[in-house]
């Protein structure tokens, strides 16, 4: 019998698909395999036959393993899949909005983000900051803030967490700290100078041109706000607080690192 392309064999079927996702963690009786997949032995064993005949699957007595090609495929798979799960569901939003910020490479790992979730706050609270996001920031031990526009707690950050331990670090362009100096009133021009002399906080003037409004991070969280395709303010906003989500934001923070340059002076 001739065999049927691998591709084939994985993605023509939603059976044999999950039964490779089943059996990622390790080898599964057949027991296991029927409650997990729903199913019934005829149906689950003519699927498993075809996995065995293309190397992917082995069987040890009543239980199925993968093999070294199918956990090489099964590797292989989850990203493509997580990667697919994304784009269903952040398609809109990714396609309406302005991307240009977003180094190729994180795109490459836009997998990452499935656990990731877009918010529309309404009409209110368009310009207030996450409040999931701000009630873990607030006990959190580190904030990484990017930031093109006076953003309504911009202040508060810095004047609240100048006699903490928080380490926190901000990057704004240099229009914004332009606009930042001439609106400084004697009060909060010290309340800047405080915050420039203290060593747990650092802020940088971003070198380039920046394609997006806001990226938030606090130690297990991350608010993203880009612009719409025009470049018009978007109140929506990705947020994440999966590992590889706040993985991937420290990434993309970092990226912005590299083209920043720390203010040491007003």
């Amino acid at each position: 019998m001739k065999k049927k392309q691998l591709i084939d064999v994985i993605f023509a079927s939603e059976k044999r698909k999950n039964v490779l996702l089943t059996l990622k963690d390790g080898q599964k009786e057949m027991k296991i395999l029927l409650e997990k997949l729903d199913t019934n032995r005829p149906a689950l064993l003519l699927q498993i036959r075809i996995l065995e005949d293309h190397a992917l699957v082995y069987q040890s007595g009543d239980a199925y393993g993968l093999t070294t090609i199918g956990k090489i495929v099964v590797d292989k798979m989850l990203p493509f899949l997580d990667t697919i799960e994304v784009l269903n569901k952040h398609s809109d939003y990714l396609t309406m909005h302005n991307t240009e910020s977003i180094p190729d490479h994180l795109f490459r790992r836009i997998n990452e983000l499935r656990n990731s979730q877009i918010i529309e706050p309404n009409l209110v609270n368009t310009y207030e900051t996450n409040k999931q996001f701000l009630e873990k920031a607030v006990v959190s031990s580190s904030l990484r803030v990017i930031s093109t526009f006076i953003h309504p707690t911009f202040r508060e950050l810095i004047v609240n967490h100048i006699d903490t331990n928080t380490d926190i670090t901000i990057i704004v362009t240099r229009d914004l700290f332009d606009k930042l100096k001439s609106e400084l009133t004697d009060e909060l021009t010290d309340e800047f100078k405080n915050a420039l002399h203290n060593k747990k906080i650092n802020i940088y003037i971003y070198k380039k041109e920046l394609k997006l409004f806001s990226l938030s991070i606090c130690d297990e969280c991350f608010v993203l706000r880009l612009p719409f395709s025009n470049n018009e303010f978007s109140s929506k906003h990705l947020y994440g607080c999966h590992p590889e989500a706040y993985r991937w934001s420290m990434d993309l923070f970092d990226h912005f690192m590299k083209d920043a340059v720390r203010i040491t002076t007003i």
